[in-house]
């Protein structure tokens, strides 16, 4: 895996992440990133995105904000899920998704496999917010167990 900020010689032709700092320098430069983000989706998907951080940050508010893989990560005591924007559509990838409860089955995507869960997201589809939180929960219970099911 390749850490949330790391100390590279920029290039002329690509973005890079922001260099190693100490903690809360990183966390803000993610936040920063992922402001960003969210202003360069000037459509619905920039919305949607804004409205999924939202939910995250109130399910759990010790959740970090990291900028990996070139996309917004939440995290707290490992992965929680990842933000992806498409052109049709917003994703959230939760990393251990497979294991969580789902009753209000809201995982719609990368259902196949034994770790990853997501959720796309299509214009003008709405997200049921308390499951979503549950969701969130659960992912943050699971990271933060002592005895983690990998």
């Amino acid at each position: 895996m390749t850490p949330a900020a790391k100390t590279t010689k920029p290039k002329a032709s690509k973005k890079t992440a922001p260099k190693k700092a100490s903690a809360g320098e990183t966390e803000q430069s993610a936040s920063q990133l992922i402001d960003q983000r969210i202003r360069e989706l000037d459509d619905w998907r920039g919305k949607t995105l804004a409205r999924m951080r939202e939910l995250i940050l109130e399910a759990d508010p010790e959740i970090t904000e990291e900028w990996k893989w070139s996309n917004p990560v939440w995290s707290r005591n490992g992965i929680i899920c990842t933000g992806e924007s498409y052109k049709m559509h917003v994703k959230l990838t939760f990393a251990h998704g497979a294991s969580l409860p789902d009753p209000s089955r809201l995982f719609n995507s990368s259902l196949e496999g034994n770790l990853r869960r997501a959720i796309d997201i299509k214009e003008g589809e709405q997200v049921d917010a308390r499951a979503f939180k549950a969701l969130i929960k659960a992912a943050v219970a699971r990271n933060s167990s002592p005895a983690k099911k990998r």
